[in-house]
């Protein structure tokens, strides 16, 4: 009876619990293959982009951090407006004939959260810089209706729960209050020192290390992914962003919760923390691979008619297919054309006949009504949108 006594205590023990507990250890030989991998996809794809020229490269770098900003947010649970999204990096970055329209301070502070990770890699990050960046997430003091410590440590206790009232499981329970300032210390004086290990491997290393300290009252999970990125973008030794690890995260963002959690209730070797990592990277950037394709394939199309005269209401449905490419959506038609801009069903019909006259869409006849494609240089397929659920293009909404 005492044997299982013990063996349960040793499973209930949170890593931090463990004596030199950041002496983590991993199975070089069983990783060595899965960080070949990635290092040769990241080198293969960022050439690519480096000979695309500097238009070619603005635009993939602004849709990346699109989907990096969106999609961090919503593993928390938050939806941005991807379109106030765009506007905000889009002004931040100085990139013309963007729409500039007014941004809340909410997608503000997490654009400057992530622009200054992405972009201003290769500074030290420091506790003034670490708190700087928990303040543009919370410019108000508030997360949600509850106030919380701002730009300091948290001063109370730390839980990760799920389920309703009555019914909650706790997950993982961080250091006490009293340990974060050490623990803060020690972490990023090892973030800001260690040189010997791979970039990218310190880079999720950094991530685990830090979910797990739990340093602020909310938004530990989005610093973390920022401090990821932060750490990925040195490896590329670039600023130039060609993939969204967070929008792979999203896709999988179950297998994410489940291998930190057990990585927080196992010891130092971090082996199977790091392998399921590493393979979630290597699919994001294949994923970066079609996504870039399809913005090749946007500025071969722009490039092709740049002398075709169309009108804002035609330039921005073909922009909206093209930048929603690969979603589960029906095809375009006059009501839907109608609705994206805004315009009458004659109007829109006119237009929707003008472009297939000048060969920008093409005319698929589906029993009773007409759908419209557009004409691809690279034969890439663009989606549908469906008729009755058009996605808004207001950003106010």
């Amino acid at each position: 009876m005492p044997f299982f006594t013990a063996s349960f205590a040793v499973v209930a023990m949170y890593i931090h619990e463990r004596e030199n507990w950041t002496n983590f250890t991993w199975d070089s030989e069983r990783l060595s293959p899965l960080l070949a991998s990635v290092r040769h996809l990241q080198g293969r794809l960022l050439g690519r982009m480096e000979s695309l020229g500097f238009d070619f490269i603005e635009r993939a770098t602004l849709e990346s951090l699109i989907l990096e900003v969106v999609d961090t947010s919503r593993i928390e649970g938050e939806f941005l407006n991807p379109e106030l999204v765009r506007s905000s990096i889009a002004r931040k970055l100085g990139i013309e004939e963007a729409d500039f329209v007014k941004t809340p301070r909410n997608i503000d502070g997490i654009v400057d959260l992530i622009l200054d990770a992405t972009q201003n890699f290769d500074q030290p990050l420091t506790e003034s810089r670490l708190l700087g960046w928990h303040h543009s997430l919370f410019q108000t003091g508030y997360s949600g209706y509850r106030p919380i410590d701002v730009a300091q440590y948290r001063s109370g206790g730390m839980k990760v729960i799920s389920g309703n009232f009555g019914r909650e499981k706790i997950h993982f329970e961080a250091p006490s209050a009293d340990r974060v300032p050490l623990e803060m210390e020690r972490f990023l004086n090892w973030l800001n020192s260690e040189n010997s290990l791979d970039l990218v491997l310190k880079a999720i290393i950094a991530h685990y290390w830090f979910v797990t300290i739990h340093p602020f009252d909310d938004g530990n999970g989005r610093i973390a992914r920022a401090i990821l990125d932060m750490f990925l973008a040195k490896s590329d030794n670039s600023t130039i962003r060609f993939y969204s690890l967070s929008n792979q995260i999203f896709k999988e963002h179950k297998y994410y919760n489940n291998i930190i959690e057990k990585a927080q209730k196992g010891t130092s070797d971090l082996t199977s923390y790091l392998e399921w990592f590493l393979g979630c990277f290597e699919r994001a950037l294949k994923a970066s691979e079609e996504n870039l394709a399809i913005i090749i394939d946007k500025a071969h199309f722009w490039d092709k008619h740049q002398s075709t005269n169309i009108n804002d209401r035609q330039r921005l449905v073909v922009n909206y297919l093209y930048d929603n490419y690969g979603k589960e959506v029906g095809f375009l038609r006059t009501s839907t054309y109608a609705k994206l801009a805004k315009c009458s069903t004659d109007t829109a019909l006119r237009d929707l006949q003008d472009l297939v006259e000048k060969a920008m869409l093409k005319a698929e006849d589906s029993g009773k009504k007409t759908n419209y494609v557009i004409i691809s240089p690279k034969q890439i397929r663009i989606p549908k949108i469906e008729e009755d659920k058009p996605p808004s293009l207001n950003p106010s909404k």
